[in-house]
């Protein structure tokens, strides 16, 4: 018998908002988190809009929790967003520093570009700690004080959905009680952005209109948007919850993974490996596909992606897609790359809980010739009760994963 894993809290720092309640709110209300670019100069730059955190000062923020100025300075930002989000996500579920680091706890981090802007900056002895990704995860464990395992995934754009699948499994082998898990992002630099135009990947066409350049499943999207972010889920094996009384917001059921084997960069055409991922994570919580409510889809606004993972659910879920509901919170989110995939699982849970499907913003003409003819809940979400959710993630070198949450 499998342990049974739940989610017992839930932290969030986003371009929608600093906490969760914010972040979830504003994606109810189909509010866009995206505007111009203000943390690096772009008026040489191809691309001046991307989803940025807002208002977050983190040196104000580590005086508060007592962080020593010279472990601050040592943070690069993605290590900064994770340890704000892992903080919410620790206190909500009811745990103190002293306890948690009691437990058989540990943390696993999504993460693709590690601190882009230490690489960018003058060579000094705090380049390579700030720049390699493992860090993220490292000041987390330390902040804690948890000696069990620390780890960091990067599969790209899959990263964040890894991580919570990884640390799933884990806690059912009995290898932990207890996990930090998420994803964590910050990578809207110079050198970032001007790399992804590049590579013809970012909407451009929307500068002068930041609030409506992430157009998923829209036959007038142009690209995806850039953001970042950190999000955070307490994972823990269902009697430890328990037994301590913990609050649970709902059961991490099953995981999938699969790997195109085909491009570097562009998904199968017709989504048939990334299907195999969705319908393996059905397999792994003993549910068919008529058992979930709500799709939270990558989503990316690119016409690869969008017409690839549309074809994907429908082989999935087969003639269930037509009843499903489906919606890219990348709308408002922009993309946040490897704090993505546990974002939109964050978001699944705050789905079954509240029963609403947040919208898709910016869907005005669904582009049905490119094969996106499903309900993407456009422009105004909906108020229906979801017992389960599943959420997929499809990173660049062709991983697919795919989770599924369900209510407990």
């Amino acid at each position: 018998m499998k342990r049974r894993v739940v989610i017992t809290g839930l932290g969030a720092v986003t371009p929608l908002g600093n906490t969760v309640q914010q972040t979830w709110q504003a994606a109810k209300s189909g509010k866009s988190g995206i505007d111009r670019i203000t943390l690096f100069d772009t008026s040489d730059c191809p691309v001046s809009i991307a989803a940025e955190v807002k208002g977050f000062d983190f040196t104000a923020y580590a005086q508060n929790i007592g962080l020593a100025p010279r472990v601050r300075r040592k943070m690069a930002r993605f290590s900064q967003l994770l340890l704000a989000a892992s903080i919410q996500a620790v206190n909500d579920a009811g745990y103190t520093a002293d306890f948690i680091a009691q437990e058989k706890a540990g943390i696993i981090a999504g993460n693709c570009f590690g601190g882009l802007e230490a690489t960018e900056a003058k060579i000094s002895p705090l380049t390579v700690p700030m720049m390699i990704s493992n860090e993220a995860a490292a000041h987390v464990s330390m902040y804690y004080g948890l000696h069990g395992i620390a780890w960091t995934l990067n599969t790209a754009c899959a990263s964040g959905t890894d991580a919570l699948g990884l640390a799933m499994d884990l806690i059912r082998s009995g290898r932990l009680d207890v996990c930090i898990s998420g994803g964590t992002e910050a990578a809207i630099t110079k050198f970032s952005i001007s790399n992804f135009y590049t590579l013809q990947a970012l909407s451009y066409h929307y500068d002068g209109t930041p609030q409506k350049a992430s157009r998923p499943f829209d036959r007038d999207r142009d690209g995806f948007v850039a953001g970042e972010g950190a999000a955070v889920l307490i994972l823990e094996e269902l009697e430890h919850a328990q037994k301590r009384g913990a609050h649970i917001y709902a059961e991490i059921a099953g995981f999938g993974s699969t790997s195109d084997a085909f491009h570097i960069t562009a998904p199968v055409k017709d989504g048939s490996v990334a299907a195999i991922a969705v319908q393996n994570a059905l397999a792994d919580a003993k549910m068919k596909p008529d058992d979930i409510q709500y799709y939270n889809a990558h989503g990316t606004s690119t016409v690869a992606n969008d017409s690839s993972e549309s074809q994907m659910i429908h082989k999935a879920f087969g003639d269930w897609s037509k009843r499903l509901h489906v919606s890219s919170t990348k709308s408002m989110t922009g993309h946040t790359m490897g704090a993505a995939g546990a974002l939109e699982a964050l978001f699944c849970v705050k789905a079954i809980q509240d029963g609403f499907v947040p919208p898709t913003i910016n869907l005005d003409n669904p582009d049905v010739e490119n094969g996106c003819d499903l309900d993407y809940t456009p422009n105004i979400g909906i108020s229906t009760e979801i017992k389960a959710a599943a959420s997929a993630s499809l990173g660049f070198g062709g991983h697919n994963s795919c989770i599924i949450i369900k209510k407990y």
